[in-house]
């Protein structure tokens, strides 16, 4: 298993890493854009087992929509096309509100829950936008990595403490730490390499916060397929299940870092 999810850490790397650094806003928004995708119809299938194509086909169309306005429109404009998006699942639920009209509000839950949720990857896109916005990028996608690899390797070796047993019975506290430790890590790297004017506290409050909403993202989505009864969202990575499996915890540490660079830096 661990060989397995080394290779297939190793393969996402030589693909995504030179896409990003040389490939310019463009790769990123298509890279973004397929992740999306895989990711939409991992979902569909769980929480929409019974039409999941049709959920899939809803889902896909407003996530273009927020992919448009992640390249091209301004935060207020991503604002108001989440109020439309929302104001229209509902509307097609209600003319499509499927055989149960008791699951009709759970039906709106999962799609309001699956848009909002698939769309955080768009904040890669907008940190790529950014002055140095290939750092940026980089450095999401490093907390996110190392967090997760970190946590992996320091839960094996030292874990004894349950984290969250209810939802994720392997994880650990010593394994969170050791993920904490590996992210601070890759924050602190990036900075000596690239981003010299990033204060090193907050380099150091971007890897541990960053690898805390890693934890939270990967326990979100355990919870979720908890709650639809699935093990894997999908099989398309050996070794970590689907695409879920292995960029859930990216849903919440791109907008974290996203966040810093507006709140804290102003950009």
């Amino acid at each position: 298993m661990t060989s397995t999810r080394l290779a297939a850490a190793a393969v996402g790397l030589a693909i995504i890493l030179p896409a990003v650094v040389w490939g310019g806003g463009l790769a990123v928004v298509i890279i973004v854009a397929l992740a999306m995708g895989i990711s939409l119809d991992e979902y569909a299938r769980m929480a929409f087992p019974e039409d999941h194509r049709v959920a899939f086909g809803w889902l896909a169309l407003i996530e273009a929509v927020f992919v448009g306005y992640a390249v091209w429109g301004t935060p207020q404009e991503a604002i108001a096309a989440v109020a439309f998006a929302t104001v229209a699942t509902m509307v097609m639920v209600t003319v499509r509100p499927g055989p149960r009209l008791e699951d009709a509000a759970d039906r709106v839950g999962r799609y309001v829950l699956g848009m909002l949720w698939i769309s955080q990857l768009t904040f890669l896109v907008r940190l790529r936008a950014f002055p140095d916005g290939v750092v940026w990028v980089l450095l999401a996608l490093s907390i996110s990595w190392l967090s997760d690899t970190g946590a992996y390797f320091a839960g094996r070796a030292f874990g004894k403490h349950r984290l969250y047993e209810r939802i994720s019975p392997k994880k650990t506290w010593e394994g969170l730490w050791g993920g904490v430790a590996t992210a601070v890590a890759g924050a602190l790297l990036v900075r000596a390499m690239w981003l010299p004017d990033l204060l090193l506290v907050d380099a150091i409050v971007l890897g541990a916060a960053g690898s805390l909403m890693s934890v939270m993202g990967d326990l979100a989505e355990s919870l979720l397929k908890r709650s639809f009864g699935v093990k894997d969202s999908g099989w398309i990575l050996p070794g970590h299940g689907g695409m879920l499996d292995r960029i859930d915890s990216v849903f919440f540490v791109a907008p974290t870092v996203w966040a810093y660079m507006v709140l804290v830096r102003g950009s």
